[in-house]
């Protein structure tokens, strides 16, 4: 039988170990500052985020982890640890669909860490105007939903914006039922989003058939008008509740349990090769006999995956649509950039809207 250590032994092992750990965290920081004062004495101005560096010093913790620690854990730590030394360069503003405690500002704090500024915005056509206009560095908006599928708006404000696609992260999203009073039997009303809504739509059926649904704005307005409607609820993440002091009356009410939303990063980088990258495309045919045939010819020659594909009207003429592709790669790889150059030969329009480092757990 294995021998036992004392307790206070283990301790002052601990303690040993975090002053190490402690002093290691600051040698990083000021490695860090030193990074910055050698960017700037080289002429670099503006944000000093790298997307793609980031996404590779994460996979590279990610690899290196033996454990006991899980994954997800280690990637999180680290990922604080780079907000923060970022924040010592240059802190970082990131917009956002407002208000706090939204599911998009949950994606902010994952991508980017707790240290950046988060700072809400009332619309999707806001983000983006704010981080084309200099106020905010970078955006996040929703894209696409596992359950309920697109967000069309953000692939339309794409037709008219010059930013770039700089990253992207997905949230498994978890529905609550939330109110101030516990007592369940008194509801007679529920608020949420419109696509939180449409998320439990069998789990409201079964459990509150007879309540009125009204569709608000965002999740966290669901949650403050819970807080001051008698005999109402919300459905919204835990963030919300805490944020309004509500109870949490159900946990995990969505229908589909891998419920998953992802986010995309705005901004006016660009990103370098990581040697795992997804290249996002928006293409127009005109009205042609083939021209899906035609765009899609050249991925599947060079043997390209192709991740995602949404048509949309053009509105540029009658049945006019344009294409809104993923595919695997960066389009500074070989292949990709073949296939791209091919392609152009056969559309009458074709913008690439980012090439960009695929999200990290």
């Amino acid at each position: 039988m294995a021998s036992i250590k004392p307790l206070s032994e283990l301790r002052e092992k601990i303690d040993r170990i975090d002053q190490q750990i402690l002093e290691l965290i600051n040698l990083r920081a000021t490695c860090a500052m030193d990074v910055a004062k050698t960017k700037i004495a080289l002429g670099e101005q503006g944000s000093f985020y790298r997307p793609d560096r980031e996404s590779m010093v994460l996979r590279r913790i990610k690899e290196l982890n033996p454990g006991p620690l899980p994954d997800q854990t280690a990637v999180r730590f680290f990922r604080e640890l780079m907000s923060s030394c970022l924040a010592l360069e240059k802190p970082l503003d990131v917009a956002y669909l407002g208000p706090e405690g939204t599911f998009t500002q949950q994606a902010v704090l994952k991508h980017f860490g707790n240290a950046v500024k988060a700072v809400p915005e009332s619309t999707i056509n806001d983000i983006f105007s704010t981080v084309e206009n200099g106020g905010c560095q970078f955006g996040v908006v929703p894209v696409e939903n596992s359950t309920e599928g697109v967000i069309s708006y953000t692939f339309d404000r794409f037709l008219v914006s010059p930013l770039h696609i700089c990253g992207e992260v997905e949230i498994q999203i978890h529905q609550n039922l939330m109110a101030i009073d516990e007592d369940k039997s008194k509801i007679v009303e529920i608020f949420s989003h419109q696509q939180s809504l449409a998320q439990c739509r069998q789990w409201l059926d079964k459990n509150f058939p007879n309540a009125k649904q009204t569709a608000v704005s965002s999740n966290s307005e669901a949650a403050r008008l819970a807080s001051m409607t008698p005999n109402s609820a919300a459905i919204a993440g835990r963030p919300a509740a805490e944020l309004h002091q509500l109870n949490v009356l159900e946990k995990n009410i969505e229908d589909e349990s891998n419920n998953t939303t992802r986010f995309i990063i705005i901004g006016k980088q660009t990103s370098t090769s990581t040697g795992n990258d997804k290249t996002s495309l928006v293409i127009s045919t005109g009205n042609q006999p083939g021209a899906l045939h035609k765009v899609l010819e050249p991925f599947a020659r060079l043997d390209i995956g192709l991740l995602h594909i949404e048509s949309r009207p053009s509105r540029q003429g009658l049945w006019e649509y344009v294409f809104f592709i993923d595919i695997e790669g960066h389009h500074e790889d070989k292949k990709v950039a073949e296939a791209l150059t091919i392609l152009r030969d056969h559309v009458s329009m074709l913008k690439l809207l980012g090439s960009y480092p695929r999200a990290v757990l």
